[in-house]
């Protein structure tokens, strides 16, 4: 797999803000707050996003590349 740009996206830190999240779930007992599910559904759903933007601008750029 080739390396693509981030397109200075904070596509990392919000990976690592999810790992971090869920970490500190596994470790604890008692039940998940609606909360915290609902803060990594809302990350999950910006890592998506971000994504599919850094696809698009990597096919654009390749566009490009290739003209």
């Amino acid at each position: 797999m080739r390396s693509l740009p981030d397109h200075g996206l904070p596509l990392v830190q919000l990976k690592e803000q999810r790992r971090d999240l869920i970490v500190a779930l596994q470790n604890r007992s008692g039940p998940v707050g609606s909360w915290e599910l609902m803060q990594i559904a809302a990350i999950q759903t910006a890592i998506l996003a971000f994504e599919e933007v850094i696809a698009d601008l990597d096919a654009e750029q390749e566009m490009e590349a290739a003209a």
